[in-house]
C-alpha cells in the first residue's frame, strides 16, 4: 500500500497554512510564501502542532491490504520538526531521525532516546564556480517535505541565494540512505559535516594521512584522538583507505561513490567529521543505526563482500616471508642477496620465501635484469630454491619514460591516457622516476604486460611476485567504458593470476578488493617506537574496514631511516606473531644503516628472541588458520579491538595496544622500551600464558613486568578456538 503524506480532505487555505508540518508539496515553485508559513505556524498554531500527525508505513500483502508484520517506518511533525521513526525488529534495534522545522537544518540520529549521529551546523555544504567562487555555501532552514513510497522527501534553502538543496532519506531497519543534491547552480564539490563528539568515539577509514607522521609514524586510534587530512581519499590512492566509518555509539557512515573525496576528522581539532566529494552531481551516504560496533561492521561487510578466498596458503600463514628491501634497500645485488638468505637459513631464521624487492630491473619497465648486478640470475634462483624458501620478485606496472619497453607500449596504445588530453598518454611521477601506466582496460595490454612476466618468471625460476603499484593515477583517463573503480577491479583480477606469497597487494575500495581475499600489507613505517605503534592501530583500522588478512610492514620498519634498534625489532617480531602473517625484512643476523653505509651487527639475544617469535606464530598457525576459514564463511576481521567482543567493556574504546587475534587470544605485546605495561582485561576467565595462572575481568593489571623476553597474552577460556590457542601458547 502507498501512503502519501498529503491531506485530501481539508479546504485549500488550510492545505496551504499547514503545508511544511504535514510536507504537502501544493505549490510550485516550492519556496512560494515559506518564510510566512514557519512565522505562522510558531506564532497561531503552536498549540494545535504540538499534537503530532503520524502516518505509517506498512507492509502490505499480495492483495494490497496492510499485512500483520511489524509495523514499519512512521513520521511525525511538530511545530520544532520533523520526525522519522523506524521500529525495533529482530536483530535491529531501531531508530529515529529528526529535522528542525525551523532554525539551521540539522539531522539527528537517535536509537532509544539516546543520539548516536548528529550533523555539524553547516551539515549540507557544496562549491560552485557561479558567483559564490571558491567559498562554501551550506543549507540552512527545511523549506518543504513529503514522505511517499517509504522516502522522506525535504528540501532546504541555503547560503547561496536562488539555490536550494533537496534530499531524499529512505529507511530500512537498521539503516538509511541519504541521498541529496543541490538545485539552481552547478556544483563541483558536495560535502557532508558530522558533529564527533555527538557519536563517541570515530573508526574506520584505513591509512590516515595526518600532521603528525601517519600513515608512516601515526595512526590515530580512535581517529578523533589525532587530526586526520586526506584530500586525496580515494580509490586511486596510494594508501588502503575506503570510505566507511563507524563510531562507538554503534553508529556507521558509508558513501557510495568512486569519486575523489577530500576527508577530514578532527583536523585543526575542530571536532568536526567532513566527508567531502569532488562532484556535483547526487551525494549518496548510508548511514548504519545498530547496536554494537560489531554489527555494523557486519552490515557494511554485507554490502561490500566478504573474501571469497584466501589469497595466502596454510605455509604462507605459518611461515615468515623474508623480503629484500628494508636490509638494502635499492642497493641490493645477487651476491648480497645471496649472502642474506644464506644467514637466515644458518641462523635457523626459518620462512617460506625470500623475496628480491627494488631494484633488479635494468631499468624500470623492463622486466629484465641488470646483468651487471645480477650476472646470473637462474643460479640465483637456484641457490635460494635450494636453501628450502621459495624466490620472488617484485614488480609495477609504472613504465619509466628511459625504459626500452616505454616507447613500444606508447606506440601500441598500451598505457593510460592524460586526462587533460587524451590524445597522449599520461605520465605521473612516483618514487623512482617518471612513467607511464599499463593499461588494464585495454586486453592486448595487459596480454602484453602478462607476456612480459611469463618469460621472466619461466626464465629464473620464479615463484611469485610482489605488487607494487598504482593500477590508476588521477591525473589519467579511464578507459572508455570503465570507471576509476574498475581499476582496482582489473588490479584485482591480474595479482589473482599469480602467488603474491604473503606479500598480498594495496588494492581497496569496491567490492572486488574486498571479495579477492589478498593479504594486505602496510604502507612503509619508520623504525622507532611510534611507527611499531601505528602498525598496531593501522591492522585495528584495515581488518575493521573489512580486509581481515593483515600483516604489520616490513617487521623493524622499512621506510629509509636508520635500522631498529635490538629492542624495536625484538618487539615488532614479538607483536607481529600475533598477526595473521610475519612479514620480514631487517635480519637479526645483521643489517646495514642505508644513512651512513655501515653494517649493523644484532647480538644473540636478538636472534634467538626473533626465532622464539617465529615458532610461536608457527604454533599458532593451526589457530589462525581457524579464522581464515571462518572469515571466509562469515567476513569477520581476524585482527580486531577488544569492544568487538566485549561492546559493554568501555575501557577498550580507547585502548591502542592490545588486540583480539579471533575471539581466545587477547594479545598484549610491550610496544615501548618500558620495563612494564598496564593490561586491561574485559569481562570473562583469562589464562595468563606467561604466568600461567587464571585472572577473572573485568581487571586492569597495573605495571605487568615485560622484560624483553616478555610477550603478554591471554586465553579466553570459554571463546571458541581456546583449545587450540592453549595448545600453541600453554607454559611447557
Amino acid at each position: 500500500m502507498t501512503v502519501d503524506v498529503s491531506r485530501k480532505n481539508i479546504g485549500r487555505n488550510e492545505q496551504k497554512r499547514t503545508a511544511l508540518l504535514h510536507g504537502n508539496t501544493l505549490d510550485s515553485p516550492v519556496s512560494r510564501g515559506r518564510t510566512r508559513v514557519v512565522r505562522i505556524l510558531s506564532r497561531k498554531f503552536g498549540c494545535l502542532l504540538a499534537t503530532a500527525l503520524t502516518v505509517a508505513f506498512l507492509p502490505s500483502t499480495a492483495h494490497g491490504t496492510p499485512a500483520s508484520a511489524p509495523a514499519g517506518p512512521t513520521v511525525s511533525a511538530s511545530s520544532a520538526k520533523v520526525s522519522l521513526h523506524v521500529p525495533p525488529t529482530h536483530g535491529a534495534p531501531g531508530y529515529s531521525v529528526t529535522i528542525p522545522i525551523t532554525g539551521q537544518l540539522a539531522l539527528s540520529t537517535s536509537r532509544s532516546g539516546h543520539t548516536v549521529l548528529s550533523t555539524a551546523a553547516d551539515a549540507l555544504r557544496f562549491r560552485s564556480g557561479s558567483g559564490s567562487g571558491d567559498t562554501w555555501q551550506h543549507a540552512t532552514a527545511l523549506t518543504d517535505w513529503h514522505w511517499r513510497d517509504g522516502t522522506l522527501t525535504f528540501t532546504t534553502g541555503t547560503t547561496l541565494p536562488g539555490t536550494e538543496i533537496e534530499a531524499q532519506l529512505t529507511p530500512t531497519s537498521d539503516r538509511y540512505q541519504l541521498d541529496w543534491a543541490v538545485r539552481g547552480v552547478e556544483a563541483t564539490e558536495l560535502s557532508l559535516s558530522y558533529d564527533l563528539s555527538a557519536s563517541g568515539h570515530w573508526y574506520g577509514h584505513g591509512e590516515t594521512s595526518t600532521p603528525s607522521g601517519g600513515p608512516y609514524t601515526d595512526q590515530p586510534w580512535p581517529l578523533d584522538a589525532g587530526q586526520v587530512e586526506q584530500p586525496d581519499f580515494g580509490p586511486a590512492s596510494y594508501q588502503m583507505v575506503d570510505p566507511f566509518w563507524y563510531t562507538e555509539s554503534s553508529a556507521g557512515l558509508y558513501m557510495d561513490t568512486g569519486d575523489t573525496m577530500d576527508v577530514s576528522l578532527n583536523a585543526g581539532q575542530d571536532g568536526l567529521g567532513r566527508f567531502g566529494i569532488d562532484s556535483g552531481g547526487t551525494y549518496k551516504a548510508t548511514v548504519f543505526v545498530e547496536s554494537t560496533p560489531r554489527a555494523v561492521y557486519d552490515d557494511y561487510i554485507g554490502t561490500v563482500g566478504k573474501p571469497r578466498q584466501s589469497d595466502a596458503t596454510y605455509e604462507q600463514f605459518e611461515k615468515p616471508l623474508w623480503n629484500s628491501w628494508a636490509q638494502f634497500y635499492t642497493g641490493v645485488d645477487q651476491e648480497k642477496l645471496l649472502a642474506y638468505a644464506t644467514a637466515l637459513h644458518s641462523k635457523g631464521l626459518g620462512g617460506h620465501t625470500v623475496q628480491l624487492d627494488d631494484k633488479w630491473e635494468s631499468n624500470y619497465g623492463n622486466m629484465t635484469f641488470d646483468p651487471k648486478a645480477y650476472p646470473d640470475p637462474k643460479s640465483m634462483s637456484d641457490r635460494i630454491h635450494a636453501l628450502g624458501y621459495d624466490f620472488g620478485l617484485w614488480v609495477t606496472l609504472w613504465i619509466n619514460l628511459d625504459s626500452t619497453n616505454y616507447q613500444y607500449a606508447a606506440d601500441h596504445d598500451y598505457l593510460l591516457h592524460d586526462a587533460a588530453d587524451p590524445t597522449k598518454p599520461c605520465t605521473v611521477t612516483w618514487w623512482n622516476g617518471t612513467a607511464g601506466i599499463v593499461d588494464l582496460g585495454n586486453p592486448a595490454a595487459k596480454a602484453w604486460y602478462q607476456g612480459n612476466l611469463k618469460t621472466l618468471m619461466d626464465s629464473y625460476g620464479v615463484d611469485g611476485l610482489k605488487f607494487d603499484t598504482r593500477f590508476f593515477d588521477d591525473h589519467c583517463a579511464p578507459r572508455a567504458g570503465h570507471t576509476r573503480t574498475d581499476y582496482q577491479r582489473l588490479g584485482s583480477e591480474l595479482a589473482d593470476s599469480y602467488d603474491l606469497q604473503g606479500a598480498g597487494i594495496r588494492v581497496h575500495w569496491g567490492s572486488a578488493a574486498h571479495q579477492a581475499g589478498f593479504v594486505v600489507r602496510q604502507i612503509d613505517k619508520g623504525t622507532g617506537w611510534n611507527s611499531l605503534r601505528a602498525a598496531v592501530s593501522q591492522n585495528l583500522a584495515l581488518s575493521t574496514i573489512g580486509y581481515p588478512f593483515v600483516e604489520t610492514d616490513m617487521i623493524g620498519g622499512s621506510d629509509g631511516q636508520p635500522p631498529p634498534t635490538k629492542d624495536v625489532l625484538v618487539r615488532w617480531a614479538q607483536s607481529a606473531s600475533y598477526m595473521p602473517l610475519m612479514y620480514a625484512s631487517t635480519s637479526p643476523a645483521g643489517t646495514t644503516d642505508v644513512t651512513t653505509g655501515q653494517e649493523v651487527s644484532y647480538d644473540g639475544q636478538t636472534v634467538a628472541l626473533y626465532r622464539e617469535a617465529i615458532a610461536r606464530h608457527e604454533r599458532l598457525a593451526p589457530y589462525i588458520w581457524d579464522q581464515v576459514r571462518r572469515t571466509l564463511r562469515t567476513g569477520d576481521p581476524i585482527v580486531r579491538p577488544l569492544f568487538f567482543d566485549f561492546p559493554q567493556d568501555k575501557a577498550s574504546y580507547t585502548i591502542t595496544d592490545e588486540w583480539m587475534l579471533g575471539p581466545a587470544i587477547l594479545a598484549a605485546p610491550n610496544l615501548t622500551g618500558a620495563a612494564a605495561r598496564d593490561i586491561h582485561l574485559p569481562a570473562g576467565t583469562w589464562y595468563d600464558t606467561v604466568r600461567g595462572t587464571t585472572v577473572r575481568g573485568p581487571v586492569t593489571l597495573k605495571s605487568y613486568a615485560t622484560p624483553l623476553t616478555v610477550t603478554p597474552a591471554f586465553v579466553n577460556l570459554r571463546a571458541r578456538g581456546a583449545d587450540k590457542a592453549l595448545a600453541a601458547l600453554r607454559r611447557q
